[in-house]
C-alpha cells in the first residue's frame, strides 16, 4: 500500500499518533505493555512486528472463541484479552502510537460467510514504516484458512477480496468509524455483535 501522505508534514502525521477515548494509549497499562514490547529495540519496524504479533496471537478474537465482554477501547481489549477485529485494531493502533509509530485504521467490506451476501466491515490497521510508507497489517487472529503475517513490503492480510461486492477500501483513518463504535458499545454480548455487524458500501456517502 503506497503512502499518499507526506511524512515530512508533521501536522499531517500528528493525528495518527493521538491518544483519545478509543485509542487510549496514555492508559498506564497500555504504556506498560507498549514499553515491554519495545524493550531494548530501537528499530520501528521490529517494534511494529512485535506489537502486531502480540495482538494477533495473544488477544483472542471474540467470535472465534465465543468470548465476552464486548470490548471497544484499546485499554479494555488489553484488560480482557479479547475483541472483535475492530477492537483488536484499536489496541494495535494504541500500542504502536505509544511507541511513537504512526498508526491508522483501515477497513474492508467482506461477505460474512460462504462467499455470499450479506456483507460487513472488517477492521485492520496501517502502520507507517520509514522504509516502506503506509503498510497494512491485520491482527484479527489466525485460524484455519487465515494466515496474516508481517512481511513488509508485501502485504499478508487475513482475507483476500474475491467476491463481487467486496471492497478493499484505500482510506486510512485516524479514529474508528462511528458505525463500528456504535455496534461495539451498544452490544451486550459477542452474539449481539455477530448479529449486527456494521456494513458500509462506500465512504463517499458515509
Amino acid at each position: 500500500m503506497n503512502s499518499q501522505i507526506n511524512i515530512n508534514s508533521r501536522k499531517t502525521m500528528e493525528k495518527y499518533l493521538v491518544s483519545g477515548d478509543i485509542i487510549d494509549w496514555k492508559n498506564p497499562e497500555i504504556l506498560k505493555k507498549a514499553k515491554a514490547l519495545s524493550h531494548d529495540i530501537d528499530n520501528p519496524e521490529v517494534i511494529a512486528k512485535k506489537c502486531f504479533e502480540y495482538v494477533r496471537d495473544e488477544i483472542k478474537h471474540s467470535n472465534d472463541y465465543k468470548m465476552n465482554p464486548v470490548t471497544c477501547k484499546a485499554s479494555d481489549v488489553l484488560k480482557y484479552k479479547t475483541g472483535y477485529c475492530y477492537a483488536k485494531s484499536h489496541l494495535l493502533a494504541a500500542l504502536l502510537r505509544a511507541n511513537g509509530i504512526p498508526a491508522a485504521l483501515c477497513y474492508q467490506r467482506l461477505t460474512i460467510e460462504n462467499d455470499v451476501p450479506p456483507f460487513c466491515l472488517h477492521g485492520l490497521n496501517a502502520v507507517y514504516l520509514p522504509s516502506v510508507g503506509w503498510y497494512r497489517i491485520d491482527a484479527r487472529g489466525n485460524k484455519e484458512g487465515v494466515d496474516a503475517k508481517f512481511t513488509p513490503p508485501k502485504e499478508n492480510l487475513a482475507f483476500p477480496i474475491t467476491v463481487k461486492g467486496e471492497t478493499d477500501f484505500p482510506e486510512i483513518f485516524s479514529e474508528p468509524l462511528a458505525a463500528v463504535i456504535l455496534v461495539l458499545t451498544k452490544s451486550k454480548s459477542f452474539e449481539d455483535v455477530a448479529n449486527n455487524l456494521p456494513d458500509i458500501e462506500d465512504f463517499e456517502s458515509y
